[in-house]
């Protein structure tokens, strides 16, 4: 990132007076927010996420440094088998417990560096899903939870006396991408909102936020950097539906099993439904050295049935899939996809 790319980040997303960046911001905050089109959402039957981040592990032996597993992800063989399994995106994890990213990112590299790669797997997933007609989603997790990543807390402002570093931080990470990635980013999903603010169902604040509200507004503002159609969601927790803010487009939806549908395509506080819950492993990603993932907890008629209940709402419903390091689905996860697709 040039100097100059910089201020306009630093001016657009903390609202410094530097290349009119504050009157931007001023200016769509003063505008009532007007939620982005989800009908392209609102067509999907169904999709698949993964949590495939640096703790992913593969089937056996041990696992590859972070760096080198990114430069090995087989980007068709893993497209391939997400357009068998009938998927219509891929909600793909960036960053989790751990912030590493599997793409460039000079904002995190500042910040911390030794946590991006040279290798941009964002870019390269979004391009190959595009060939197949297939959408990227985003997941994105601030890594400030619990003491997951220490280092990173330190390093990113979350434990400071004065909050507003951390909040720029984190402004400009989601900028900076949302300008890199413009239209190939179609949605954001943010996770743990709840360990930046206390209010809500949950609070997992680890560090004293007294006297701060973070911006959520402003957040927003900037994920929509470099393509204002954007889809954003914050998740408030399982089945729930607190709003951190009104500047959001659709549900997070994170649910544990196949016993909540929609009951419209809107849920009563105006968001787009959308769900997602796994679909075999409820650790969500694959941790465990050595082993399988478990096969899928549902059987076809209940899958079947569930989606056919989300879609007659015009409410896509997205299926955590286990991964393994080197970017496999297993097959009996994906035969399952593939036989839902067919009968729908």
């Amino acid at each position: 990132m040039t100097t100059m790319d910089r201020r306009r980040f630093i001016g657009i997303t903390a609202g410094m007076a530097c290349l009119g960046g504050a009157e931007f911001l001023v200016a769509e905050e003063a505008k009532p927010y007007v939620r982005a089109d989800t009908d392209w959402l609102a067509k999907c039957r169904y999709g698949i996420g993964v949590h495939w981040t640096a703790s992913t592990v593969p089937r056996k032996g041990p696992p590859l440094p972070f760096q080198e597993a990114v430069d090995a992800f087989d980007v068709k063989r893993f497209v391939d088998q997400m357009a068998h399994a009938g998927a219509d995106y891929l909600l793909f994890t960036s960053t989790h417990a751990l912030q590493m990213l599997p793409a460039p990112h000079p904002v995190i590299d500042r910040i911390l560096p030794g946590r991006t790669c040279k290798r941009d797997l964002i870019a390269e997933l979004a391009d190959a899903l595009a060939v197949k007609g297939m959408a990227l989603l985003i997941y994105y997790n601030h890594s400030c939870n619990s003491k997951d990543d220490p280092p990173w807390e330190l390093a990113v402002g979350y434990h400071d006396r004065d909050k507003n570093r951390l909040a720029q931080n984190l402004l400009e990470i989601v900028g900076w991408m949302g300008e890199q990635y413009k239209d190939k980013i179609r949605a954001w999903w943010f996770d743990s909102p709840y360990s930046l603010d206390v209010r809500g169902p949950h609070n997992s604040v680890t560090t004293d936020m007294s006297g701060f509200q973070f911006p959520w507004e402003r957040f927003t503002v900037a994920a929509k950097l470099g393509y204002p159609a954007r889809l954003v969601t914050y998740n408030a927790g399982i089945n729930e539906t607190f709003l951190y803010t009104t500047h959001q487009d659709y549900w997070a939806g994170e649910q544990v099993d196949l016993k909540h549908p929609p009951q419209g395509r809107f849920l009563p506080n105006g968001l787009q439904w959308f769900g997602w819950t796994c679909l075999e492993d409820r650790a969500w990603a694959h941790y465990r050295p050595d082993t399988e993932i478990p096969k899928p907890l549902y059987a076809d008629e209940e899958v079947v049935s569930f989606v056919r209940a989300c879609n007659s709402h015009q409410a896509p419903m997205t299926f955590n899939v286990g991964i393994y390091q080197d970017g496999t689905m297993p097959a009996d996860s994906v035969e399952q996809l593939h036989r839902l697709r067919k009968a729908l």
